[in-house]
């Protein structure tokens, strides 16, 4: 068969994806090590791959990173059921009662502009440096985003525009649904499919809002190790915990893309 890499608009086989994956992860790595080899970039900056892949071990026996990674990871969760408790609740009542969203929406919408870095030091006078205060913390980080695509998916559900998915709430009313049964078995498992997608793609925002969190009070979490090691100018640590965070947000959507056909298994995958 004809591979179609190199054609304008072409698609490429699982084979070639993996395959030219690796050839690509190669050469980047290559180039890394050649652009730290001959000192076209200070090690200050960018170390050697060599040097950050030596610090890797002492990095899990001399500095604990397996606790470390739990912290994280922990955090990340506890922040995410905090702001998830909140925003499904609040959302489908701003997106179904439309005086709450006549009330609510264009405020909601308005905080996603916050430069939520900056309100640490509000977070730290309620709650102190604490646990409590960093999971607080991220919850609201992730808040700010979650609840509009909530809100939002209920509206479309209930565009009449939206012919394509308003004609399961139109069946439902047919049908002689009651309100709690067209919410059980149309608004809930339409608007639970959409957000899906939103939690998975705020993995990578989250673990940004985490290092912050974890940097304040360096008491435990990669993002506080980094915070600690960038201090001592321990790049090679440094890098080997990005790529941690990496890895650990790459898992992290594998398992939750391996998961949706198990929450959903009425959607087309």
């Amino acid at each position: 068969m004809k591979t179609e890499l190199f054609k304008f608009g072409g698609t490429a086989t699982k084979k070639e994806e993996l395959i030219t994956g690796i050839v690509g992860a190669i050469i980047l790595l290559f180039l890394w090590w050649l652009v730290t080899a001959v000192g076209i970039v200070s090690p200050k900056i960018l170390p050697n791959p060599i040097d950050m892949l030596a610090s890797i071990g002492p990095l899990f026996t001399e500095s604990e990173l397996m606790p470390n990674i739990g912290y994280t990871i922990g955090l990340n969760l506890l922040g995410y059921l905090y702001a998830l408790l909140i925003a499904i609740p609040l959302g489908f009542c701003i997106g179904i009662y439309p005086w709450l969203r006549c009330f609510f929406q264009k405020i909601i919408e308005a905080m996603r502009f916050i430069p939520m870095p900056v309100t640490t030091g509000l977070f730290i006078a309620a709650f102190g440096l604490s646990f409590n205060m960093k999971s607080w913390f991220l919850a609201v980080c992730i808040l700010i985003y979650i609840l509009p695509a909530v809100a939002e998916a209920v509206i479309n559900l209930q565009n009449p525009l939206n012919a394509k998915d308003n004609v399961y709430l139109q069946t439902a009313k047919t049908i002689g649904m009651n309100n709690w049964q067209m919410f059980r078995y149309v608004y809930w498992p339409y608007v639970m499919q959409h957000i899906y997608g939103n939690i998975r793609s705020l993995t990578a925002i989250s673990y940004s809002y985490v290092t912050i969190a974890e940097s304040l009070n360096k008491v435990g979490g990669v993002g506080a190790m980094i915070s600690v090691f960038s201090r001592q100018s321990r790049i090679p640590e440094v890098y080997a915990l990005l790529f941690t965070i990496i890895i650990i947000g790459v898992i992290q959507d594998y398992i939750m893309k391996k998961l949706e056909p198990k929450f959903f298994p009425y959607i087309k995958q």
